[in-house]
């Protein structure tokens, strides 16, 4: 798989449980930081209920509680500052990389724009047999996410 010239990933590659990589030409060129907040303007309906039934499942477990996403987005984000369950570790116009660690896995979800290409790139280190167990159904459900929030941005 071909990874966008600036993604970032949560370690290397050979290290990686799952790697994601999906990318869509948007009619004109936007920063990373207006590419999330377009999809997270215009949430896909049913991802709210995916994330609950996650919540009610993994905290048996142990697990904090995500509550999905909210859309809220600050004026100005910065390094160390939060979107939604994502701690923002790098902030750019090209490039935005948001992580979420806990003891079962650890997250990159990365956005890059070159032009007007978007790409959304997601890469994750599992830890243990929860957190391998977490991603079978998410590794699948993920990918189609994705593959309908970069559709639906492509059509406007």
């Amino acid at each position: 798989m071909q990874l966008p010239a600036h993604a970032q990933l949560i370690a290397p590659r050979a290290e990686l449980t799952y790697l994601d990589s999906q990318s869509v030409e948007l009619p004109a060129p936007i920063t990373a930081l207006q590419a999330w907040r377009l999809v997270m303007a215009k949430p896909l309906p049913g991802l709210g209920l995916a994330f609950k039934l996650r919540d009610a499942i993994s905290a048996r477990f142990g697990v904090a509680r995500i509550g999905g996403f909210s859309g809220a987005v600050g004026n100005a984000p910065q390094v160390g500052d939060h979107l939604d369950f994502f701690l923002i570790e790098h902030i750019d116009d090209q490039t935005l990389s948001l992580t979420a660690r806990d003891r079962h896995l650890d997250v990159m979800t990365c956005i890059t724009v070159e032009g007007a290409r978007l790409a959304i790139t997601a890469s994750v280190v599992t830890h243990n047999w929860f957190g391998r167990l977490y991603m079978l159904p998410v590794a699948p459900a993920h990918r189609l996410i994705v593959w309908a929030m970069l559709r639906r941005l492509r059509r406007g």
